[in-house]
């Protein structure tokens, strides 16, 4: 019976959990040094990247094409696409896949970090960053472990990316 007994420190988790309220899922990925986080509904998978094939003429943001189990994605280059500081791909590189359009999407980040559950009183709006944001920027994250989070929008991502 002693093993049921809660630790207090469960307790007080429970109740700040309570006190927050509702919760929306992110995950949180890496670009340039950064941490920015999508809503991890919007993400079907995360893949390591595959060779990929170069389009011609596309936009700098679309860094080409690949086949994942027989369906072809557009691959997103976020780094390019938020114009944040080039760097070449490493181990830790990876794919979210998304859906946009009917078309499936590979967005290419540094690395993938954690999920992270925010309430809405820790997420500020993207006014805090000053001036006018784009309209992909949702705000920013403050989780209780004193990451910030860039959040965005990831249909408004892949809008622009097209």
């Amino acid at each position: 019976m002693a093993g049921l007994a809660r630790r207090p420190e469960e307790g007080a988790a429970l109740r700040r959990a309570q006190e927050l309220g509702k919760r929306t899922e992110y995950l949180a990925f890496g670009l340039a040094g950064d941490a920015y986080a999508v809503r991890i509904e919007l993400i079907s998978e995360i893949l390591r990247p595959p060779p990929m094939t170069e389009v011609p003429r596309a936009p700098r943001s679309v860094r080409g094409v690949v086949s994942v189990r027989g369906r072809l994605c557009t691959v997103i280059d976020l780094r390019a696409r938020l114009r944040v500081r080039e760097s070449p791909l490493d181990a830790k590189a990876r794919m979210l896949l998304a859906e946009h359009r009917g078309e499936a999407m590979a967005l290419l980040v540094d690395e993938v970090r954690q999920v992270y559950r925010l309430a809405d009183s820790e997420i500020e709006p993207a006014a805090v960053l000053g001036g006018e944001q784009p309209p992909y920027i949702l705000g920013i994250g403050r989780p209780a472990d004193g990451q910030l989070l860039v959040l965005l929008d990831l249909r408004q991502v892949l809008e622009v990316a097209q």
